[in-house]
């Protein structure tokens, strides 16, 4: 049997939370949301992969282009030999295919050099030793720096007038609700701070002061200080974070951002004070999914993070009546993908690619119920793109056959956006 799933059903149910000012919104956003805005060059103008200007390149590539173009810079013999090695560790850590295909990436990586940096002593580890394996950690750091670092680029042009995070940012201004939105990202890069004050929209991120802000985990739990101000979690770490070995704790200063980030794959190994924000964002973001009336959308995540993924889901069964909406961008996904599999573990949680989804349990294709009149033939075309007729004759008239198939157009966060825009003053059909 065939499970399908009604595009415009779905979209009805998605305007109903949206519009409604009662329900605490969140967004969790992964490295797809800083691929969706395009680069542009020093003029404002889309830089594109080809002539035909169809595909625009990404202002920040994803996770797996940015391991491979790092990887390729470090040309140290014995460093390479040690990457062989770290990779056939943690590729043989994985039993699941889906998880070791995707087993040596950055932070995986990263976190494997910071567990070795720990242990190592005077001895060799992966043939080589702790100044070595420093040189290597810094050299990675130093070139994810470099990535995400579009803002001081001279040769980009980032706020134009539809710059994708300004946009989002305008939404959250003109959507009026009762709780401020909460936005959780796994992403280093500024790209959210730089929408969100263009559009100057406060926002907190749970660091305080203004000479060298440091962070401070209470007032990330207490929303009574700042109650109407957008909430900024940055899950991962970011540019821009630094830390102070003197007073023991995380500061935020752009002094930082020129020699170092902090980056947090691997923090559960660090001491308390190192460990920090993780921690708390952690407990927010359950905090968050516990309560009642709780959405949290998912865009641009791939759930590589089992630290989030248990969030979630454990957060989920502790909740009465939150939910999470997660969109992935997957042409082709199938139902033992990791998406797949991480939403089985509650229903409370629908997964939404491009052509299938997970909706209450079950996994189907996006699919029209029926013919939709002509009068919404617009609104539909905001969310999907159903699929060509199909030719039933070689020639005459009437010879094809309508398809109610096709993409969901929201697992792009450029799409969704714009989407949020239209439902300021929405029309439900």
């Amino acid at each position: 049997m065939i499970n399908n799933h009604d595009p415009r059903e779905f979209i009805r149910g998605l305007q109903q939370i949206l519009i409604s000012d009662t329900k605490r919104i969140g967004f969790l956003c992964g490295a797809g949301t800083s691929m969706a805005a395009e680069m542009r060059d020093k003029n404002g103008e889309i830089v594109y992969k080809n002539e035909k200007k169809r595909n625009p390149f990404p202002l920040i590539p994803g996770i797996k282009t940015m391991t491979e173009e790092i990887l390729k810079k470090i040309d140290d013999a014995e460093l390479i030999k040690a990457l062989e090695i770290i990779k056939e560790e943690l590729e043989d850590t994985e039993k699941d295919e889906n998880r070791k295909k995707n087993a040596f990436m950055l932070e995986n990586i990263i976190s494997s050099v910071d567990q070795k940096l720990r242990v190592i002593g005077k001895g060799v580890l992966c043939g080589i030793n702790k100044e070595k394996l420093k040189i290597l950690r810094e050299q990675i750091q130093n070139e994810v720096k470099n990535f995400v670092s579009v803002h001081s680029n001279k040769d980009i042009k980032l706020l134009t007038v539809d710059f994708l995070h300004s946009k989002f940012a305008t939404w959250i201004i003109n959507a009026s609700r009762k709780y401020p939105v909460e936005v959780f990202t796994t992403n280093y890069d500024y790209l959210f701070e730089l929408g969100f004050e263009s559009q100057n929209l406060p926002y907190f991120d749970g660091f305080v002061g203004s000479y060298n802000p440091f962070f401070d985990p209470v007032s990330v739990e207490n929303d009574l200080l700042i109650p109407n101000w957008t909430r900024l979690w940055k899950l991962h770490g970011s540019l821009g974070w630094g830390y102070d070995e003197t007073e023991k704790k995380i500061i935020r200063s752009r002094q930082s951002s020129d020699d170092r980030i902090v980056i947090y794959p691997s923090l559960l190994k660090y001491d308390d004070s190192r460990k920090q924000p993780y921690v708390s964002y952690i407990d927010r973001l359950s905090t968050f999914l516990k309560k009642d009336d709780g959405v949290l959308f998912i865009s641009g995540y791939s759930f590589g993070d089992e630290h989030i993924n248990e969030a979630i889901v454990n957060s989920l069964a502790q909740s009465k009546s939150s939910s999470v909406i997660a969109f992935i961008y997957n042409e082709n996904i199938v139902e033992n993908d990791l998406p797949i599999i991480i939403g089985k573990r509650s229903k409370k949680m629908m997964i939404c690619s491009n052509r299938k989804a997970l909706i209450g349990g079950v996994f189907g294709n996006w699919k029209l119920k029926r013919e939709p009149a002509k009068e919404d033939f617009d609104f539909i075309d905001q969310y999907f793109d159903r699929d060509a007729p199909i030719p039933t004759k070689d020639k005459g008239k009437d010879d094809e056959q309508t398809q109610n198939t096709g993409n969901l157009k929201l697992t792009d966060f450029n799409r969704f956006v714009n989407f949020l825009i239209s439902l300021t003053y929405p029309t439900i059909n």
